[in-house]
């Protein structure tokens, strides 16, 4: 026995020291010694935590639950079934987590308020628990906060500056949020929380600058939190979160033969632990191989990204758009625009704009541009007034104000540049250059298609198709993407050179084309290209 207690004395000191592989083999032979106590278990399971083991870790917090349970150890109970459902939640396990969290709270509901009654609320917050849809409420900060104020504990300083933080930012006081959540940060990387949930403070910060497009607070962060975790060992679980979180800002800059191969290979890694941080990886693959014109590559890890509970749209909207589909498209956004709050909406109003006009709907255009600038003002983020800035130089060039398009999409330009986001400038050059043309000035449309395509050849990318109107407003019934396949049809080109130019399939230009012949009311590709160069010749009258 005397034997047994010093092993569990040195796997303490381990713990202690952050030496998880000792620790866990002395809390494991303590255990099966009988001698471990229900703390020395919940030590255990986070020393499996910290070295990436998930599934053991979660069995020994149950075991550490039934142990605390059983000694009188309440609000350690308590504590420890709020990380099993903190866990479970994370892994997407919504019914198992939800009860776990609700045991943890008809516990705590006999018990003065203590560390456990913070994550309780906290959970709740972030996770929606009662389905009301309001994430972050005003009553978790006010709670929060009372706490805080009571225990004067810095696990639970921190985890109020987090509901507080998040609910400024949704609320629209972005730098009075981030200043909270940045506070919550110093509290992570210096040690003052408990590892599942200094892991989940990690992940929503870094998240939430994801979602505003702050991708310099995002950097700064992501390197923070690698720091973090290269300290406490190569298999820490949150390892595996930031490397996804860096290869997005890896995608953003224009890093994407580096970024490919390694986001599958992460997302794969995460899949069980983290589903919906891999499907945001997923998400951001199925972007980099939509860009690059493999649509079936795309379409794959979008459809990776459905089945781990994250929406691709707006990706897959434009992958159906770009295939000659745009009232599927505009079907598409519109369903995930109703299922997003304000902040998840943002990401999709550029987008929207643009499939809005590409259908002819030049009002709905605008009711998204107006949403979508109000956003970039009340949340104050380059990110949103870039998207906002292009989308209102793509509106005003379909409005045929050819100025006003060039002031807008210069705009856009700079922030992109500043934003450090090559394919987005490229993209912004190219609608610059279809202005110039509006307003016929050939030339220097020919000088900013060439800077896209330097661009566009190195990251690997095709040029962006610009729908701007420009063609003939007598364009008859067609589409503009049917516009753009007879316009081809008119110089000549075969299907086979159509579809390598427009980067579509050859069975989707004939679909076109049968479409084409029934809009014109007519049988030939002859006869189509015949109607195309008299539209032509009246626009030039």
């Amino acid at each position: 026995m005397a034997d047994t207690i010093a092993e569990l004395e040195r796997a303490r000191a381990a713990y202690r020291s952050g030496d998880w592989e000792t620790a866990r083999d002395g809390f494991a032979a303590a255990r099966d010694g009988e001698a471990a106590t229900g703390d020395d278990v919940r030590a255990l399971a986070s020393c499996e935590w910290w070295l990436g083991r998930q599934e053991a870790g979660l069995e020994h917090l149950e075991s550490a639950f039934r142990m605390l349970t059983r000694d009188g150890a309440e609000m350690a109970a308590a504590e420890t079934a709020l990380v099993i459902a903190l866990a479970r939640l994370t892994r997407a396990e919504l019914t198992v987590g939800t009860a776990w969290a609700r045991r943890a709270h008809r516990i705590l509901a006999d018990l003065p308020d203590g560390r456990g009654h913070a994550y309780d609320v906290y959970l709740a917050a972030s996770m929606d628990l009662d389905g009301t849809g309001a994430l972050w409420p005003a009553e978790s900060v006010s709670r929060m906060q009372q706490l805080a104020a009571e225990l004067q504990l810095p696990a639970v300083s921190a985890l109020s500056a987090v509901v507080s933080g998040m609910h400024a930012i949704r609320a629209g006081r972005t730098a009075d949020g981030f200043a909270q959540l940045d506070e919550a940060m110093l509290c992570v990387v210096s040690d003052e929380l408990e590892p599942e949930w200094a892991g989940d403070v990690l992940c929503t910060t870094i998240h939430v600058c994801h979602e505003l497009a702050d991708f310099r607070r995002m950097a700064d962060w992501t390197r923070a939190a690698e720091a973090w975790c290269a300290a406490r060992g190569a298999h820490v679980v949150y390892a595996g979160v930031c490397r996804v979180h860096r290869l997005e800002l890896q995608s953003a800059s224009g890093e994407w033969d580096a970024a490919e191969a390694a986001l599958e290979r992460a997302c794969d890694d995460l899949g069980s632990d983290h589903p919906w941080v891999a499907g945001e990886g997923w998400h951001q693959l199925g972007e980099i191989r939509r860009l690059r014109g493999d649509a079936a590559g795309a379409r794959a890890a979008y459809g990776q990204a459905r089945s781990a509970g994250v929406d691709p749209v707006p990706g897959e909207a434009l992958l159906v758009l770009a295939e000659g589909e745009p009232a599927r498209a505009a079907a598409m956004i519109t369903t995930s625009l109703e299922q997003r709050d304000r902040m998840g909406r943002a990401r999709l109003l550029r987008p929207g704009v643009e499939i809005a006009l590409a259908t002819g709907r030049p009002e709905w255009a605008r009711q998204l541009l107006d949403e979508l600038e109000a956003d970039a003002s009340v949340f104050g983020s380059d990110g949103f007034r870039a998207w906002a800035a292009h989308a209102g130089g793509m509106a005003m060039l379909h409005a045929g104000d050819a100025d006003g398009a060039i002031s807008r999409l210069h705009a856009a330009l700079e922030l992109f540049r500043r934003l450090r986001q090559p394919w987005e400038q490229a993209n912004v050059l190219y609608w610059l250059a279809s202005a110039q043309e509006q307003r016929g000035d050939a030339a220097l449309a020919g000088q900013l298609r060439d800077q896209a395509g330097v661009i566009f050849e190195r990251l690997g990318a095709p040029p962006v198709v610009v729908r701007s109107g420009s063609v003939p407003v007598d364009g008859g019934p067609l589409t503009a993407r049917e516009r753009e396949i007879v316009e081809l049809v008119a110089q000549g080109k075969a299907n086979r050179q159509i579809a390598d130019e427009l980067y579509i399939s050859e069975k989707t230009v004939s679909r076109h084309l049968a479409n084409i012949y029934i809009k014109l009311e007519v049988g030939s590709r002859t006869a189509a290209a015949a109607w195309w160069h008299e539209q032509t010749s009246r626009r030039g009258r």
